[in-house]
């Protein structure tokens, strides 16, 4: 005898579904998430609290020499390695349109035709050879079929997993706009300490041919003095050796220009040629103050450290979505269109009309290994991202405390040597005259030429840091971007 089995009613459906969601809800693995470490001093040490940050800044405020903006502004249009970022960005963002589109009714159109003989003893073959269309007319042999529709699909996003998985691609997206805009402010503090040391590099040629001038003098002096039985050949072999030395490093430093030269043709993309520059004044450029403002800023200022916060946040939705894996998908499947064995029969309607609604809910039951790894990497991931973005911070403040230091104890030594350059070039001359009148020997002369010269270009030097210095602390406060 044969049970008939009678429809569920709605009421137990709904609450076999529950049922079995609630199982699977409490089967799904969870892990709390590791907090971000964001303290802070509350101010620089040895400096007041001051909310003044000379990283609001725009560059071309910053920089005053006309010559380095236009070397900037050819930077950012050509660099090689700036461009390739900017197609990373375009990534990115068809990376947020993708997953925008994943939770959005997919609709495809179709069309096809098909012809099919099937045998005569096979259950299709009889229903044809006993089945007629109409009256007094069979199914045709071989037997056609065209068809023609819509077709819908869509995963209902119940637990937000695409949604989610949207939200995390545009702080990728995010991410790489910062990952940019801090690529801009080392592509320009790596293009102004070029500058500057090219520009210390044309003094320090300039000191040499000076020195070498003032040693030309010497030498002759001491060739004369040697003639006249007042020094030896030892006396000018001495000096020419040191003419010569200075000779050679003056090629050294040719050398030098020629290279810092094209690198900075390398960092604006362009050939080599030569970089126009005014070096006149370098020795007297005045430091202006650079402010620092409050550690707390880095947090907005600094792109690096955005960069690391947007990643942070898009590991905290990967979580999510990795965490939704483990939760049944309910997907929807529909269609419209005509279907018959004659292309003459698509148009009439309802006989060729067909359609089709389905619904269905797939979970994962047994073997959820892959997902559970894809959820632990995801909570390691989101840690890793912890790490980075405390990193970011720490670095950044690191950074800005050793360049305030870095500059104060420049301006110090910067005085001191400047007195040094002083004594020792007034030195030479007082030299020579006492060589002149048999006084002292001309060791002391060529020591006294040579410390000259040394100090000289230790100062040139040390003004270079100076400036470089002023630059990595407008980098290190997070300007240089905008």
């Amino acid at each position: 005898m044969i049970k008939v089995i009678k429809p569920m009613k709605h009421g137990k459906i709904l609450f076999v579904l529950l049922v079995q969601i609630g199982f699977f809800y409490s089967c799904v693995p969870t892990k709390e998430l590791k907090k971000v470490n964001r303290n802070l001093p509350d101010n620089y040490a040895q400096h007041l609290a001051d909310t003044t940050n000379s990283a609001q800044l725009k560059w071309k405020d910053f920089f005053k020499d006309e010559n380095l903006t236009k070397l900037i502004d050819t930077a950012l249009a050509n660099n090689q390695e700036l461009r390739i970022m900017m197609q990373q960005i375009d990534v990115a963002q068809n990376e947020v349109k993708a997953r925008k589109g994943e939770y959005l009714p997919f609709v495809n159109y179709g069309a096809g035709a098909e012809i099919e003989k099937v045998g005569e003893y096979t259950r299709d073959g009889a229903v044809e050879q006993n089945l007629d269309i109409k009256d007094g007319e069979e199914f045709p042999e071989p037997l056609t079929d065209y068809s023609a529709g819509l077709f819908a699909t869509w995963e209902l996003d119940v637990w937000k997993k695409l949604r989610n998985s949207k939200k995390a691609a545009t702080l990728e997206y995010l991410s790489t706009i910062e990952g940019k805009n801090f690529m801009v402010t080392r592509l320009i503090a790596e293009i102004a300490d070029s500058y500057y040391e090219l520009i210390a590099l044309d003094n320090q040629l300039a000191i040499i041919e000076q020195n070498l001038e003032l040693q030309g003098n010497a030498l002759k002096m001491v060739r004369l003095q040697k003639e006249a039985a007042r020094a030896t050949e030892l006396a000018v072999r001495r000096f020419e050796a040191e003419v010569l030395k200075n000779q050679s490093h003056k090629f050294e430093v040719q050398q030098e220009i020629v290279e810092t030269e094209n690198k900075l043709n390398f960092l604006i993309g362009r050939q080599p040629q030569h970089i126009a520059r005014n070096s006149d004044a370098f020795i007297d450029t005045q430091m202006d103050t650079v402010y620092a403002g409050l550690p707390s800023q880095l947090l907005l200022n600094r792109p690096d450290i955005r960069q690391a916060e947007f990643e942070l946040e898009a590991a905290k939705l990967n979580i999510k979505v990795a965490r939704a894996n483990f939760y049944p998908s309910i997907g929807l499947k529909a269609g419209i269109g005509l279907q018959a064995f004659k292309a003459k029969y698509l148009t009439e309607t309802p006989e060729s009309l067909l359609y089709s609604a389905v619904g269905d809910i797939v979970g994962p039951l047994i073997n959820r290994n892959a997902i559970k790894a894809a959820y632990n990497t995801a909570n390691s991931k989101q840690v890793q991202a912890v790490y980075e973005y405390e990193k970011a911070i720490l670095g950044g403040y690191i950074e800005v405390v050793n360049q305030l230091s870095k500059m104060k104890n420049l301006q110090q030594s910067y005085n001191l040597k400047e007195n040094q350059v002083k004594a020792l070039t007034e030195s030479i001359d007082l030299s020579t005259r006492l060589f002149q009148s048999a006084r002292i020997e001309y060791i002391e002369v060529l020591l006294t030429q040579r410390e000259a010269l040394e100090s000289k270009m230790e100062l040139v030097e040390t003004k270079k840091d100076q400036l470089m210095a002023r630059v990595n602390i407008y980098q290190a406060l997070g300007g240089g971007w905008n």
